[in-house]
């Protein structure tokens, strides 16, 4: 029988039987030339509807019943039962049968053999069937389901489906495991999942490996979707040589749409228990979190009656008024050694941020009131503390022509702890004005500038620079400054071995004036050793040779009477992605101020950066400056990558001459920190070793000293709905005094996780150390592609 005559007959006999009611209850289609097309696999919920817009329904209870079979046979007003592939569909609910029967006036459809139920969130086969097409509440028996819009499937003695996403199962089991892997599943008596609610909750429950039962529990509750609900996390458990056996078991709490909180109970059978709390907000001035950390009595580090940790950030925005704060306090300086897993500060922090701010921003004005403060974090740091700081900066409207005229000003006060270093107040003015002139190819711009310093300096008496000159009380200091900077951008097409490029000159030229004065009454970190209330001296590389100053503030202005010159090359393959680059600029003196003393400013440098994308699987990258009036490399690095596929491997060197790390530091604390500077080298690798295996590494050696820093690996087996990862890392604890014995920690670590659980549904495993390491891969690569 063709489809359009079985639709027909059972159209005709479902009007029998209600026509009189017809005009109130849902139509039924009575004659279509469309292919039936029964959907399987779809997700037609709301937010993952793949069907165009005039498929889409926004009421199935009002969309027409089609009734499609090869025979029909109806009783008025009672019942119609339909044979032989029968298929019923309402709006995108679809319901396939051998046999079904419509109950009238109820409203209800019963089937049996072979049943099929699909409605766009759950596709169900089962023995027999009972759906209410009024109230959309459908009950299978000897169901096996799938879920459409989220990972899961399963079997069921008998499914109950009411509503939207609100499930019902009898002696029923789940996994996300694809169909024909039984690597793991939740069985229940009973388990229920209510609509809006991501949870779904497990009586009788017993989880199964391989269908072995592994443990039972009368009660579980476990995520299966993305989203916020009050309920306990997945634990996790490592071992290490430090803590031992270690259990993790997060506890989630929702206590409203703007605020909730993670509680970590983490316990370590050599230490004790170790507890985190991290409560998060949400106001009408803004956002923010906290984190809260603490241990009693450490057993392992018994000389320590408790130690915690607080951190609080926030951030907002409401009109005109922005407020940004960030306070970090630890219980004592060694606290990140102890507790590398952290979430106050990381373990290569040498200091702690304790700030807040409050900005005002007009059209042509803004104001900012800060205050700053700092937690050493070691024996050698000497901190300032900026109590308040209160910057001004006005800007009115730029002119037709592009002439620009700013006025940043700033007062702060500055006060340490440290008797042997001064306390402060200083303000600053620095006037600007700027006219830039630009083409296509041409860029340029100058600048013209006063720097103005007022400083009223306190605690001064015992204090002499490197000369033997003393600090003044008072200081007044004006900078006059002159900038020209232009830029031009040529392009040509060239070829490289037989291929295309376009390559790209950039060559840019500088003068920069700053008159010379006398600053050694100012405490600066170029007259007095490790001085400067906020200023240090900057790293020189390509970019920094057109700095106006090579220090971070306004401490110190190093006098310049110079020319920079520089230029940039890149190539370009035919589709447009950087293939090389590299870039070249040095210094020339028009007047050059010689001090043996003044390290900081006498060198002329030049640098070189360099990077090269080969084949999309071989990357380079290196720099290098160099202190041509000491005739010594002072930084320099190095970067070799390679990827292909999932594996990758990368090498690399980085170098830091003692004489830099000595001009920032005490003399004295130079023979503790380090004996020939930085210089250290780094491999790191990941690869696959065969079907969902894959292995991790990587190795740092310190080459001044010979030792081994940092070595790790891991590796990890994931399968298509879980993984399992372990991991062996040792790392060289922090030292004082660099000539202390070295000193090593090592953890293991076991990683268990089921895929489409919750928040990692739709998440990809990747393996992570198991502590917060300070080296590690990092992507030094800035083509641009």
């Amino acid at each position: 029988m063709s489809l359009t005559a079985r639709s027909f007959l059972s159209s005709m006999i479902y009007l029998a039987l209600h026509a009189e009611a017809f005009a109130e209850r849902n139509t039924v289609a009575q004659y279509s030339q469309k292919s039936l097309v029964i959907p399987t696999g779809v997700c037609l919920t709301s937010e993952y509807c793949y069907l165009d817009k005039k498929e889409q329904v926004d009421d199935v209870h009002n969309t027409p019943v089609i009734i499609v079979s090869d025979h029909a046979e109806a009783k008025a007003n009672v019942k119609a039962i339909y044979r032989g592939d029968v298929v019923v569909t309402q709006g995108h609910r679809t319901i396939k049968a051998d046999v079904a029967t419509l109950r009238q006036p109820e409203n209800i459809i019963t089937a049996e053999e072979n049943v099929y139920f699909y409605d766009g969130e759950i596709s169900v086969y089962g023995k027999s069937l009972e759906s209410n097409l009024d109230t959309k509440e459908t009950t299978v028996f000897d169901a096996e389901y799938s879920m459409m819009c989220m990972q899961g499937r399963g079997k069921a003695k008998r499914l109950l489906k009411k509503g939207t996403i609100s499930y019902e199962l009898e002696a029923g089991n789940y996994t996300t495991c694809p169909n024909n892997d039984n690597s793991w599943r939740l069985s229940a008596g009973k388990i229920e999942k209510k609509a809006n609610e991501i949870f779904a909750t497990l009586y009788h429950a017993k989880f199964e490996i391989l269908d072995t039962p592994i443990f039972y529990l009368p009660y579980l509750r476990v995520p299966v979707e993305s989203g916020r609900l009050t309920g306990f996390l997945y634990p996790s458990v490592h071992l290490n040589n430090k803590d031992g056996f270690t259990l993790i078991t997060p506890f989630y709490w929702s206590i409203d749409p703007k605020h909730d909180m993670l509680i970590t109970p983490k316990y370590m059978s050599k230490r004790g228990l170790f507890t985190r709390v991290e409560p998060r907000y949400l106001t009408d001035v803004g956002k923010g979190s906290m984190v809260f950390e603490y241990i009693g009595k450490d057993n392992f580090f018994s000389d320590l009656d408790r130690s915690w940790g607080v951190n609080w950030k926030h951030s907002g925005l409401k009109e005109h008024w922005k407020y940004d704060s960030n306070y970090s306090k630890v219980s004592e300086i060694g606290y990140f050694s102890r507790h590398n897993d952290s979430r106050v500060g990381k373990r290569e922090d040498n200091t702690l941020l304790q700030t807040g701010e409050v900005s005002y921003r007009d059209n042509h004005w803004d104001g900012t009131l800060s205050v700053r403060n700092f937690q050493a974090l070691s024996n050698t740091a000497s901190v300032y503390r900026i109590l308040p700081q209160i910057s001004f900066n006005y800007y009115p409207p730029i002119t037709e022509d592009g002439f620009d005229f700013t006025i940043p000003s700033q007062i702060s006060n500055f006060a340490t702890d440290d008797d042997s270093k001064p306390d402060s107040t200083r303000i600053h003015v620095e006037p600007t004005f700027t006219l830039p002139y630009n083409l296509p190819w041409l860029n340029a711009t100058a600048e013209g500038k006063v720097l103005y310093t007022y400083y009223a300096q306190r605690n001064i008496k015992s204090i002499e620079s490197i000369n033997g000159t003393k600090l003044e009380a008072t200081v007044s200091r004006v900078v006059p400054m002159t900038r020209l900077h232009a830029g031009v951008t040529l392009e040509k097409d060239t070829r490289i071995w037989d291929s295309t490029y376009t390559q790209t000159f950039e060559p840019q030229m500088q003068y920069l004036f700053l008159k010379k004065v006398d600053q050694s009454s100012i405490y600066n970190p170029v007259d007095y050793t490790v001085g400067g209330y906020d200023t240090a001296r900057l790293q020189t590389d390509y970019y920094g040779l057109f700095r106006s100053n090579q220090f971070s503030s306004v401490d110190y202005i190093n006098p310049a009477n110079q020319f920079t010159l520089g230029a940039t090359s890149r190539f370009f393959d035919d589709a447009y992605k950087e293939r090389f680059n590299i870039a070249f600029g040095q210094i020339y003196y028009l007047a050059r101020y010689n001090n043996q003393n003044d390290t900081s400013i006498a060198y002329s440098a030049w640098a070189v950066e360099s990077e090269s994308n080969l084949n999309d699987k071989l990357f380079i990258r290196g720099s290098v400056e160099y202190n041509s009036y000491l005739n010594k490399v002072q930084f320099g690095n190095a970067t070799l990558e390679y990827r292909n596929g999932h594996f990758f491997a990368q090498t690399s060197y980085r170098y830091v001459a003692k004489s830099y790390i000595a001009s920032t530091i005490m003399p004295d604390n130079i023979k503790l920190i380090t004996k020939e500077g930085i210089s250290q080298a780094g491999f790191i690798t990941g690869f696959p070793l065969g079907k969902g295996t894959s292995l991790q590494g990587q190795y740092f050696h310190d080459l001044t000293q010979d030792k081994m820093l940092e070595n790790q690996f891991g590796i990890t087996y994931t399968a298509s709905c879980w993984t399992i990862g372990l991991s062996y890392n040792e790392y060289q604890r922090a030292r004082i005094n660099i000539n202390d014995p070295t000193k090593y920690a090592n953890n293991i670590t076991l990683s268990f996780s089921l895929f489409g659980l919750g928040a990692g549904a739709n998440t990809k495993f990747r393996f992570r150390a198991p502590n917060r390491n300070m080296l590690g891969y990092r992507n030094p690569f800035g083509l641009n592609n």
